[in-house]
């Protein structure tokens, strides 16, 4: 095994081993040149300073720190002898410096840290295919939440042409609601790897009501108010669609956002967030400027009233889910959801047969009833529900509120070729400011540290940036310089 002869071998310093010195004229080559030496290696008496300097130097922590370090026979035989000039404490001397008079250690070293590299690369990779899933799933939902919104909507417009029951297709279209615990019990089979029966799932989920489960006394207190309030919430809705065009109806139910900040500030002791009380006070702003551009005629006031009673029925029932029954998980959800179709049909059929026979909603024959735009309404607000809830598990749940504001342009795009609808500056200006506070309410929490941490990082790299441009210049010549010298020249 050779050893490396480095210039300028006189060491400095202190010496490690007394009377082992030799002249940096006659430095060794071999290992044999030195062999009386080793041989007195067990009699070394080493001094306590020098002790102490190399149990704080960096070299022998890196010595003992695994197989990054200096482990090589060649460096332990230097620091214990002193010989070429090699002192422990020196920072100057390095592994990195002379990768071609040593290809040993170095070689050894460069497929592990290609491994590395590679892995890190390849996790790195993992981690951006994960996010793209994840960007990909939230368009895929941002494009169902806004056609299945839209397209109710739409398809509500022209059920009301020919079938003048609003209540009735409320009704209807609530009834739907039981399938969401057997849809969610499919996809439960179908992804979980342990599988569990309907009764033991659905005893499962009804702990979310409490430790007795879904008693008679649960069904009224905690079910039935929010069966009022879902069914309070699409009648207006669907109400209002009969007296103004789509986009001022889903523009004005943007607002319940505003609204859940509010009722969560003064019921749920929530967080006071300034930009988000803008917000309710664009949204407000929106509904004056939206009733003015009609002239607030008495037909377009009626509207907007029944959309922003809508829309206030929506934040309540939000609000007071998260009071009184906390958040929920998907089953739990589901079955919820269920329970709400059950009591629609137990209680509120009677009120469409009411109607009905009082000829507030009637129709002439069954054979008249537009079933297809019936069926198409529940399948779009079913999937637009179905979506909203449990969307959150494959992507981010502030792009499905996105959803819902985009349907707005694809309503007044549909409006404009469909309906007399007239876009002035008031009504424009008013759509604008609704949904410029939608999306404020969006900003999560914390939005104003991670501004201000982004705005401090990219101060921080632009100094960088500039310091390391002005050294690069001030020490091109000479790094040049010092690049172009021998390495045996001092």
């Amino acid at each position: 095994m050779g050893i490396r002869e480095f210039p300028g071998g006189a060491p400095r310093g202190k010496s490690i081993a007394v009377g082992m010195r030799r002249s940096p004229d006659v430095s060794p080559r071999r290992l044999s040149d030195i062999s009386p030496q080793l041989r007195q290696l067990k009699y070394l008496v080493v001094d306590e300073a020098i002790k102490e300097d190399l149990k704080w130097s960096r070299s022998v922590e890196d010595l003992t720190s695994g197989p990054v370090g200096l482990t090589s026979i060649e460096e332990r035989i230097l620091r214990i002898t002193g010989y070429y000039g090699y002192q422990p404490w020196a920072a100057s001397y390095k592994r990195e410096e002379r990768p071609r008079d040593s290809p040993g250690p170095a070689e050894a070293q460069a497929p592990a840290g290609a491994e590395a590299g590679g892995r890190t690369s390849h996790r790195c990779w993992r981690c951006s295919r994960a996010q793209l899933k994840k960007i990909f799933w939230g368009v895929a939902v941002v494009l169902c939440v806004c056609s299945s919104w839209a397209g109710s909507t739409q398809i509500a417009k022209l059920t009301f042409r020919k079938f003048d029951a609003p209540f009735t297709l409320t009704w209807f279209a609530t009834n739907w609601n039981f399938l969401f615990f057997p849809l969610y019990y499919v996809g439960h089979v179908c992804k979980s790897s342990e599988k569990q029966s309907v009764k033991q799932r659905y005893r499962e989920c009804c702990r979310f009501f409490g430790d007795n489960g879904l008693t008679l006394k649960v069904f009224f207190t905690k079910a039935a108010p929010f069966g009022v309030l879902w069914t309070l919430t699409n009648y207006l809705y669907l109400h209002a669609i009969k007296k103004i065009n789509t986009t001022d109806v889903s523009v004005l139910f943007c607002c319940n956002k505003a609204f859940v900040f509010l009722l969560s500030w003064i019921v749920l002791r929530d967080r006071f967030m300034g930009v988000r009380i803008v917000a309710a006070i664009l949204a407000i702003a929106g509904i004056v400027m939206m009733t003015y551009a009609d002239g607030f005629h008495s037909h377009s006031v009626i509207g907007i009233a029944l959309v922003v009673g809508s829309a206030s029925m929506s934040a309540l029932y939000k609000v007071l889910f998260k009071l009184l029954l906390g958040s929920a998980k998907f089953g739990e959800a589901a079955l919820f959801l269920s329970i709400l179709g059950v009591f629609n049909v137990l209680f509120i059929t009677c009120i469409p047969i009411i109607l009905y026979f009082t000829k507030v909603e009637y129709w002439s024959s069954f054979d008249d009833i537009p079933w297809g735009n019936l069926c198409g309404f529940s399948v779009l607000l079913l999937t637009f529900n179905i979506v909203l809830n449990f969307g959150i598990a494959v992507t981010y749940p502030t792009l499905m509120s996105v959803g819902i504001v985009l349907s707005v342009p694809v309503n007044a795009v549909v409006d404009h070729y469909t309906s007399k609808i007239v876009f002035n500056g008031v009504r424009v200006i008013a759509i604008i400011i609704i949904g410029l506070g939608f999306l404020l309410l969006l900003l999560p929490e914390e939005w104003d540290v991670w501004l201000i941490k982004l705005l401090t990082r990219l101060k921080v790299r632009k100094k960088e940036e500039t310091a390391e441009g002005a050294a690069d210049q001030g020490s091109g010549p000479q790094s040049k310089n010092r690049r172009a010298r021998p390495s045996f020249a001092r």
